[in-house]
């Protein structure tokens, strides 16, 4: 009997894990090496002060995300495929070409920070282990299935519990920073405006919505349980909504507790001991070292690896859904390169210009930057975009986002409109 019930438990399991896939690893990929960057900045510069930022951002993300991956359930196509259905291909394709750009840039600064990291671990030419990720990324990429290649993912999700283990290894003071996580303590002066904006435009990215949206729709052809897009299976609905929203939520939960614990542990690590300037992910995973000890620093260096051997495929895979999409071209993970030549062929050469980048005397830190102030142009139109599609009947059929879905979406929208404003008022500052 108990043996049944421990069966049970573990079919249980297995399914909830199965039933985990576009959000989760969307979720994960958000914590990319130079998303780890930008939260170890925020953490060493400012401390505790911007903590309370992952309360506002957590609802925003999880609304604008569901809302991307309902088009691609009901739909069973790409968000820029969708768009090109109701809006002009010039309107449609300069978006998804400043999509392009700041991904490329992003591709080549995770590239290089798990190059990076790889050398403060085990010593060695820092180059020559980036272009080796590049490529072992690439070769999943290309010649492993997406069924096959999903759980892959999945699994490489794990390697983000090396953040929450690294602040137990530290002294946090945690009636402090309880404080500042759910009561703004607010300073008011332009790098701290610039900050925030920082974590806004790095927790919420284009990228991932079309990421996201394309995950739906690679389940839609390639799930063993017939799944079919909820336009021409309307009775498939009410289940795949419920999976989409406990999926989404749980991976956004999941981004932002990690993104939680990187602020933390830089401020209680780096802030507190006076290290306030931390250019890159690879430079925080060093400065832990003497003062949080080698147990800490081999936590944080790893974990750089595992968020890149994640992120790199999310960010080449939006690139290329997204490209395709735009360009009305055969797309898809689940296709052979001979099926879906254009689309593999973005997902290559935008791989490959990131590893090149690290080739080149261009400063990691100001091409991060741009793609920064790239996606923080592109997020509000994109978002918006994405809610009219959401809203339009043509479009979604009977499932239109509305309710509180809806407006939660179009606050998140808002919020990132402040910021990009916020961003430009504060230029140079």
């Amino acid at each position: 009997m108990s043996k049944q019930k421990s069966n049970s438990g573990n079919d249980a399991q297995s399914s909830m894990f199965k039933r985990l896939s576009g959000g989760l690893i969307t979720g994960a990929a958000d914590d990319d090496p130079s998303g780890i960057a930008t939260y170890s900045q925020v953490g060493a510069k400012f401390g505790y002060a911007t903590l309370w930022t992952m309360c506002l951002a957590l609802p925003l993300m999880i609304a604008i995300q569901t809302v991307s991956a309902r088009i691609g359930r009901v739909t069973g196509k790409g968000l820029a495929q969708n768009m090109q259905a109701v809006y002009s291909t010039w309107w449609v394709r300069g978006l998804i070409g400043c999509l392009l750009i700041a991904n490329v840039i992003n591709l080549g600064a995770d590239i290089g920070a798990m190059g990076d990291a790889l050398k403060l671990l085990i010593g060695g030419p820092a180059l020559a282990y980036a272009v080796g990720f590049a490529l072992v990324s690439l070769a999943l990429q290309v010649y492993v299935p997406f069924s096959k290649y999903s759980p892959i993912l999945k699994l490489l999700t794990l390697s983000l519990f090396a953040y929450v283990a690294t602040v137990f290894v530290a002294h946090v003071p945690w009636g402090e920073a309880l404080k500042n996580t759910f009561i703004p303590q607010i300073q008011w002066k332009a790098e701290y405006a610039v900050g925030i904006v920082a974590i806004l435009g790095t927790t919420i990215s284009p990228y991932l919505f079309c990421w996201q949206a394309a995950q739906e729709v690679e389940e839609v052809k390639t799930d063993e349980n017939d799944r079919k897009p909820l336009k021409s299976a309307p009775a498939q609905g009410p289940e795949a909504m419920r999976r989409i929203n406990v999926d989404t939520s749980i991976g956004m939960i999941f981004s932002n507790l990690v993104a939680f614990f990187i602020i933390l542990t830089a401020a209680a690590v780096l802030h507190a001991h006076g290290k306030t300037d931390i250019t890159s992910s690879a430079e925080a995973a060093a400065a832990l070292k003497p003062v949080a000890g080698k147990f800490a620093f081999l936590l944080f260096g790893f974990g750089i690896i595992g968020t890149g051997l994640l992120a790199l495929p999310v960010l080449a895979g939006s690139t290329a859904y997204a490209m395709a999409g735009a360009w009305s071209k055969p797309y898809g993970l689940e296709k052979t390169p001979k099926q879906a030549p254009f689309f593999y062929g973005v997902l290559i050469v935008a791989t490959l210009i990131g590893a090149a980048l690290n080739l080149t005397p261009i400063d990691p830190i100001k091409a991060l930057f741009w793609s920064a102030v790239i996606n923080g142009v592109a997020a509000v139109p994109m978002m918006v975009v994405i809610l009219l599609l959401a809203q339009n009947a043509k479009i979604m059929g009977k499932f239109t986002v509305t309710g509180w879905l809806k407006w939660l979406a179009w606050l998140a929208t808002l919020v990132m409109g402040i910021a990009a404003v916020v961003m430009f008022a504060t230029w140079g500052k």
